[in-house]
């Protein structure tokens, strides 16, 4: 598993992005190892960037310019590896192709690697429940890898013959730089990828997908990145089946499938069935079963039986930020949705905890935030048939939220607010006992928050604060 070292030993390499995330400051500690000298570049400040920069100051074989880009650093590099965010459109990966240097992507560089050493690697994708099968998947293999690999594979090679097969989450998960995974990995592991649109990106510069590849559904999204245009963000996220090989398995929803035949498909697709009905998950809605389908069939198309599957799906608690039920607080239920960034998502999640038995709305829910041009109809008409009160938190989203004409909130609508402690506080004012408090934003964090992250981070401490 050494090829990887010599791919990047001795050569300049120029990291475009570093964030507050942890993923630029994992890959680049992991490319200071082997041997690169590093050119470390950001728009945002040294003072920005305290905290990864701290973690990197005692590499000798890394510099940094940051507070902006110098164009020498792109066209005098051996390669560039650029964060995911950063447009390919943008003048300094221009500069770079136009200078013939290769511009790659970490988690794209991470498949290539990791395939090549024997490990196969399930990739999900999909405008909504990614994160969700993702987790999924990997919390199955990591309770069956055991008795996956009792015995040695006749495959295994003799660093590899007696050792357990490991599993391997990675993608787009914070805090983890999954190229820093590739001295783990070996023939035999699997890894799992949680994959955005703009990471797929760079899938299609290397030509590779997943062994396995799963799109769970495609929505309007990222409309401020891609300016619009449904088919550029669909061509990235074919990305993760468009190089597939015969041998490796492709699933989709069926919208999904029908646009994929019309894009040079090498494989099939599989649609996967409705979760049988005796399977009880713990976490809430129709949605999560579907997200759990599409994890029961990768995992059939990795060999398990259903009962190895159903045993351990009914053991998934959920994902952190996803429908998560965080304390409960006098009678008060409290869950954090942060990472329902789009209408639909909060929609999926308003269903999933309503009382539809008895029709009576006793949700509060906490929405607003930085607008990403989504049509907001059917949320509104949700909100209105589902909740008791909405409390808003101020930004551009909640703006064209109340301004809109077309459509208007009829439930009992408090703020907006500029802090989310005051959502929060106002939340537990109004609610009573069996009442839910739900925080899903339904829009981007820019502005009040560094990223989703800290929005999350800052929730869940406000949450941790309250009173018993």
């Amino acid at each position: 598993m050494q090829e990887y070292r010599h791919f990047f030993e001795g050569k300049r390499i120029t990291l475009l992005g570093l964030g507050l995330l942890g993923r630029g400051v994992g890959d680049a500690e992991f490319l200071a190892h082997c041997g690169a000298n590093i050119v470390v570049t950001d728009k945002k400040t040294e003072v920005e960037l305290a905290e990864s920069v701290a973690r990197l100051k005692k590499y000798p074989n890394i510099e940094f310019h940051l507070g902006g880009h110098k164009i020498e650093d792109f066209i005098t590099a051996d390669m560039i590896i650029k964060a995911a965010g950063v447009q390919l459109n943008s003048p300094e990966i221009a500069a770079a192709r136009a200078a013939g240097v290769p511009v790659y992507m970490s988690t794209a560089l991470f498949t290539k690697y990791a395939t090549d050493a024997g490990a196969k690697i399930v990739g999900v994708t999909g405008t909504r429940g990614k994160s969700t099968v993702a987790h999924m998947i990997f919390h199955v293999l990591k309770h069956t890898a055991p008795r996956q690999s009792s015995q040695p594979s006749p495959e295994a090679t003799a660093g590899t013959a007696g050792r357990e097969r490991k599993v391997f989450l990675g993608g787009n998960i914070r805090g983890k730089s999954t190229l820093s995974m590739l001295p783990e990995v070996q023939k035999g592991d699997i890894c799992v990828l949680e994959l955005d649109s703009w990471q797929l990106q760079g899938f299609g510069d290397l030509q590779i997908s997943p062994r396995v590849a799963v799109i769970t559904n495609l929505m309007l999204d990222h409309l401020n990145y891609y300016r619009g245009d449904m088919d550029a963000y669909f061509s990235d996220k074919a990305n993760i089946f468009r190089f597939q090989k015969p041998g490796d398995v492709f699933i989709a929803g069926a919208s999904v499938a029908e646009r994929a035949h019309a894009n040079a498909l090498p494989l099939d697709p599989i649609i996967p069935e409705s979760l049988p009905y005796a399977w009880k998950l713990k976490v809430l809605g129709e949605h999560n079963r579907e997200n759990a389908s599409f994890a029961a069939t990768a995992l059939q198309a990795l060999g398990l039986s259903d009962d190895e599957i159903r045993e351990s799906l009914e053991s998934f608690e959920g994902v952190e930020g996803r429908l998560q039920l965080v304390r409960e607080v006098g009678g008060v239920k409290i869950y954090n949705d942060n990472n329902a960034t789009t209408p639909e998502a909060v929609v999926a999640a308003l269903r999933a905890l309503s009382d539809v038995r008895f029709r009576k709305p006793n949700i509060i829910l906490i929405v607003g935030g930085a607008d990403k041009g989504l049509d907001m109809s059917e949320l509104v008409a949700e909100i209105n048939k589902i909740c008791k009160v909405v409390i808003l938190l101020a930004g551009t989203g909640t703006s064209r939220l109340l301004e809109a004409r077309s459509y208007k909130l009829e439930a009992s609508t408090h703020g907006p607010y500029d802090s989310l402690d005051q959502t929060v506080h106002k939340a537990l004012e109004l609610a009573k006992p069996g009442d839910a408090v739900l925080f899903s934003p339904a829009f981007a964090s820019f502005g009040m928050f560094k990223n989703e992250y800290d929005r999350n981070d800052q929730f869940l401490t406000l949450v941790d604060k309250l009173a018993p």
